[in-house]
C-alpha cells in the first residue's frame, strides 16, 4: 500500500519525512528535502541539461549509485538516453532541470548529485576542467588540501587562467576552470593533466600526481582524471558522510579559514544570505593556451599508467614468491 504523503510541494508528494536519513547523518529526510529546496535556485544551474548520477540511501541498506532512472520515474522528469560503452547498454539518465525534479529526487532519498562535465546536447565538449584535491588519510588533513588548492591557483595564474574553489563535502577540495567550446575532450583532459603537473612542480613536498596510493607518500593527490565522461559532485550537493556535509563554494580569500564541517544540510542554508561565491567567482569560459595543451598531450593518462604498473608489480610479486 502506498505511503500517505506527509506534505506536497510543487506537486511532489513527500513521504516519511521524519525518518533518519542514514546512520550518523544527524539529519532526517525532512532536513534533506528542506535543504535542497532552500538551495535549489543555486544548485539547479549546476545540474541543468547535464546527465545526472545520484547516490541514494534507503533505510537499513548501503548507499548505492543510480545512473539509470527507475521504471516508476514520473513522465515529467526529463531524461536522455546514452550508450554506455563499458556496460554495452543504453542508460536513461535524468536531467534535473527544475525544482519539481529535485524535490522528487529528494523524496527518493537521493543525497548526492553527480552531473557530467558536458551537457546533454554537446557530448563532444566539456564545459570546465576539474582538479580534485584528495588529501592523505587522517582526521585533520583538509588543511593540506587547501595548501594544494593554492598551488593549483598559482599554476592557473601562471598559465593565464582562473578558477573557482569549493569544498568537496568530504575531506578534499575541488577547483573548477570554465573553458570555451573550442577544445576537444581529449585536449581538455590533457590540459587538466598539465595543470596538475604544474601544481606539483611548484611544491612537490605538498602535491603529487601519483595515481597509485602507495606512491603518494602522505602528500595531496592532485587528481586530473575528472575528464571526458566523468562526473563530479555538484556545488551545494549533500554528501553521505557523518553529519551530512555539503559541497560548498568558498571564496579564495576565505579558504584558509573554513572546515568541511562548517557546511552541512542544517547549517548551509543560513549561509546563503551572504555572497554567492560560486556565481561571483566562477570566471567566464576561457581559451586554453597552446603550451598547456602541448605539455598535457605528452603526459600519459594516469589510469592507464597505473593499470600497467599494477600488472608489473603483481608479476614482480609472483616472481619473487616463486623464487623464494
Amino acid at each position: 500500500m502506498a505511503s500517505t504523503p506527509d506534505e506536497t510541494r510543487d506537486g511532489v508528494e513527500l513521504t516519511n519525512l521524519d525518518q533518519p536519513l542514514f546512520d550518523g547523518a544527524e539529519a532526517t529526510k525532512r532536513d534533506l528535502v528542506d535543504y535542497l529546496d532552500a538551495v535549489h535556485a543555486r544548485m539547479l544551474p549546476e545540474l541543468r541539461e547535464r546527465p545526472l548520477t545520484v547516490k541514494r540511501v534507503r533505510p537499513r541498506q548501503q548507499p548505492f549509485m543510480q545512473k539509470n532512472v527507475p521504471k516508476y520515474t514520473p513522465e515529467w522528469v526529463k531524461t536522455v538516453t546514452i550508450w554506455a560503452e563499458a556496460s554495452k547498454r543504453e542508460v536513461s539518465y535524468a536531467l534535473c532541470d527544475d525544482r519539481r525534479t529535485l524535490l522528487w529526487f529528494a523524496n527518493q532519498r537521493a543525497v548526492e548529485y553527480h552531473p557530467t562535465l558536458m551537457r546533454a546536447d554537446r557530448w563532444d565538449r566539456v564545459t570546465h576542467l576539474v582538479l580534485d584535491l584528495d588529501p592523505p588519510e587522517g582526521d585533520e588533513t583538509f588543511g593540506l588540501a587547501v595548501q594544494a588548492a593554492h598551488l593549483v591557483r598559482q599554476a592557473l595564474t601562471d598559465s593565464g587562467l582562473q578558477g573557482a574553489v569549493k569544498t568537496s563535502g568530504a575531506k578534499g577540495v575541488h577547483v573548477y576552470v570554465p573553458i570555451d567550446d573550442q577544445i576537444s575532450i581529449e585536449d581538455a583532459a590533457a590540459a587538466t593533466r598539465a595543470l596538475a603537473a604544474r601544481a606539483e612542480r611548484i611544491d612537490p613536498a605538498v602535491a603529487t600526481t601519483a595515481y597509485i596510493k602507495e606512491d603518494r607518500g602522505g602528500k595531496v593527490f592532485v587528481d586530473s582524471t575528472r575528464a571526458g565522461g566523468a562526473t563530479v559532485v555538484a556545488a551545494y550537493s549533500p554528501r553521505i558522510r557523518p553529519g551530512t556535509p555539503v559541497s560548498f563554494p568558498v571564496g579564495w580569500d576565505d579558504l584558509d579559514n573554513v572546515s568541511p564541517r562548517d557546511f552541512t544540510v542544517r547549517t548551509a542554508p543560513g549561509l546563503l544570505a551572504s555572497a554567492d561565491h560560486w556565481a561571483a567567482e566562477l570566471p567566464a569560459p576561457q581559451s586554453l593556451p597552446e603550451d598547456l595543451l602541448e605539455e598535457g598531450r605528452a603526459i600519459p593518462i594516469a589510469r592507464v599508467v597505473a593499470m600497467h604498473e599494477g600488472k608489473r608489480r603483481a608479476k614482480a610479486r609472483r616472481d619473487a614468491e616463486e623464487d623464494s
